[in-house]
Order: C-alpha cells, then structure tokens, then sequence
C-alpha cells in the first residue's frame, strides 16, 4: 500500500510518501518525503502588485499548495493519505483559521483525486510514534530518524512530521485490514 502523510502548513507544508508491504507492513519504505515551501512564490505574487495584502499573501500561498499537492497525487499515486487534523492552541488562536484554509485545499484536492483519506490528530500521531502524545519536535524528528534509520533527523520538522503521519495512518490501516 502507498500512503502519503501530509502536515499541512501555508509557509511550509511536509509530505511524506511510504510503500508499505502487504506481506512485511512492519517494514515501510520512504519513497519521497520534502516540503512544499510557499513563502518565496507568494512573495513573488506580492511583488507582482498585490504589495502589504495579507489576504492576497495567504490566497496567492493557496493556489501554490494546490498546484504543487496536486502534481505530488498525481507523481506518488497515493492509495491513502492521511493529514493531521486541525487543533488550535489557546495562545495562537488565529493559526487554526490560517491552517484551516489550507487544509481544506488540501482536502479538497484529495477527494477529487478519489484518493482515501484519514484524518488524524496530533497527539494521536506523536504517542504511535514517540509513545508520548506531547512529544516535542525534536523527539519526532529523533524517532523517525530511528525508524526508518536514516543517518540524520529529518529536517525541516515538518517532513518528520509528515513521515510520521504516513506511518500511523499505515499501521492503523494495516490493523483494521489485519
């Protein structure tokens, strides 16, 4: 099964794509794992006269997660893609509506894929991998790093965050069918 986990964001957005062995499902393999970097192109759009609009900076970032999270489906052919959910921290408030909006391209445009989807919770995602449902960032990246054995932690954060995503949605799917 090909699984691809998604940490969406509208600076950086972490993707990361599994093949998962029907036969040996304890054993994932990292087909492609990146982030998708929207801040330098919005800026261009800005640049191109849209100067000091926030809105323009966060519609010209949407266009940009569509365009290239649309060429990823079409490039990995994911069967599942699971995508963290949304939650909102009482001292950022304002982030959850930020993430909110790409989410829902990103939602949209794994639907129209005919793509399955999972949603799945942070601290979900953090205790399949750490054991701890508030583990840090730096645990996260020192538990994928371990996993999958690569040589350095993954980095930025965000592509641990999507491998992880990936990996947990993988073994609760490898349950369910099991």
């Amino acid at each position: 099964m090909r699984v691809l986990g998604v940490d969406p964001g509208l600076r950086l957005t972490g993707y990361g794509c599994l093949d998962v062995p029907e036969a040996r499902p304890d054993e994932p393999r990292i087909v492609e794992a990146g982030v998708f970097r929207l801040e330098q192109r919005a800026r261009a759009v800005e640049d191109e006269g849209e100067k000091g609009s926030s809105v323009a900076s966060v519609s010209a970032r949407l266009v940009e997660l569509d365009r290239d999270f649309r060429d990823a489906l079409v490039r990995l052919e994911p069967e599942l893609v699971a995508v963290e959910s949304l939650f909102a921290h009482y001292k950022h408030p304002a982030t959850a509506i930020v993430m909110g909006h790409a989410r829902g391209v990103l939602l949209l445009a794994i639907r129209q894929a005919g793509c399955r989807l999972v949603e799945l919770k942070p601290n979900e995602v953090k205790k399949s991998i750490t054991g701890h449902g508030h583990a840090t960032k730096a645990q996260m990246q020192g538990a994928v790093q371990g996993v999958f054995g690569l040589a350095e932690p993954p980095s930025p954060p965000d592509i641990a965050d999507a491998l992880a995503i990936a990996l947990c949605a993988a073994r609760r799917a490898a349950f369910s069918e099991g």
